[in-house]
């Protein structure tokens, strides 16, 4: 099977979207749509995560097979992704008593490593049921050990009570990537896997987007007509969510086969093809300068200078932004001409 464009250009997308919205200039002035929700409902940042752990199941159809040593393989590569994930948030000091434990590449640890095993070890009839365990059982959890709210959700009881001083350092006392919310996690990677089977099937490619596409718009139609009884909220990744982000996940793909592995309109999505080939290193990459330019005390000085002469602030904050996403669009550039692509 030749490469799919598209999948390296979704993921490119995805992590040039994630570095956009993770580094504003100024935090306090971004516009409405590169903010997280408050809580119920989504705005475009909250579709990044999902996005990925939704690639992450799609490429496992694609590369993760039957072959000596792959268990371990698994394994390894899962705990490489979570230890980078505890790399990120102790470094530079390394706070043993406080450091977040879970968080996002900790997720994807996880989700990879269930969804591999499935993958090489269960049909996808079997999967799929799987899946709507996990939603349900969540839903079930949720609604009937307490409510919606901040303080009242079922999973910031656990997070609180097992997690303790390890949550996530702007909550305190819950975590947004935390125990409990997984569960829905895993679900979005095993309908991630889904999609990668439809992409491998043997089929016209125009049959396969058709069909993405297909599978798509009903998980958002589902969503959203749950919405009322099971609110979409990304911080819990309700079950709702998981359906809304798969659906807008299974059409965005189908577009983009379509317009660069039919139509060939190859040129446009470059950019994005070479950043989605080094998705790891350029996470790693815009967290670790991010955190330096933190404990410097450069950032400040770095976008009153340049960037708030420029324009009003909000604007200026934006303007910053877009400079860090296209410093990794550089270094993603530099790294694809020198062969180097980074892999667990």
């Amino acid at each position: 099977m030749s490469r799919i464009l598209s999948l390296d250009a979704f993921r490119g997308l995805t992590i040039a979207l994630m570095i956009l919205v993770n580094t504003p200039g100024d935090g306090r002035n971004v516009y409405g749509p590169l903010n997280h929700a408050d809580w119920h409902g989504w705005t475009l940042t909250d579709c990044v995560f999902p996005g990925f752990v939704w690639i992450v199941g799609a490429s496992i159809a694609l590369s993760v097979r039957q072959r000596p040593g792959i268990n371990m393989a698994i394994l390894r590569r899962a705990a490489i992704l979570f230890a980078l994930g505890l790399l990120i948030y102790a470094f530079p000091t390394f706070p043993l008593d406080t450091f977040r434990i879970l968080g996002v590449l900790q997720r994807i640890a996880i989700c990879y490593a269930v969804t591999a095993y499935l993958h090489l070890y269960s049909g996808i009839r079997a999967q799929i049921a799987i899946s709507i365990a996990l939603l349900a059982g969540y839903w079930a959890l949720m609604a009937f050990n307490g409510d919606f709210t901040v303080a009242g959700n079922f999973a910031h009881s656990v997070d609180k009570l097992i997690l303790g001083a390890h949550n996530y350092a702007q909550t305190k006392t819950w975590d947004p990537e935390g125990i409990i919310s997984t569960l829905p996690a895993i679900a979005t990677c095993l309908i991630g896997l889904q999609a990668g089977y439809v992409l491998k099937s043997q089929s016209d490619l125009r049959r396969r987007a058709v069909i993405l596409a297909s599978i798509g718009i009903p998980l958002i139609c589902a969503a959203l007509l749950l919405d009322p009884v099971l609110p979409i909220n990304k911080k819990l990744w309700t079950s709702t969510f998981t359906l809304l982000m798969a659906g807008l996940d299974f059409l965005t793909f189908a577009v983009l086969i379509w317009l660069i592995d039919i139509l060939r309109f190859e040129k446009p999505f470059q950019p994005a093809i070479i950043m989605g080939r080094n998705a790891i290193a350029l996470y790693l990459s815009s967290e670790f300068i991010e955190i330096i330019l933190h404990q410097l005390h450069w950032k400040q000085p770095i976008y009153e200078t340049l960037f708030l002469p420029l324009a009003a602030p909000i604007n200026a904050s934006l303007l910053y932004a877009i400079a860090y996403t296209l410093l990794h669009l550089g270094i993603a550039y530099v790294l694809h001409r020198r062969n180097l692509y980074l892999r667990v």
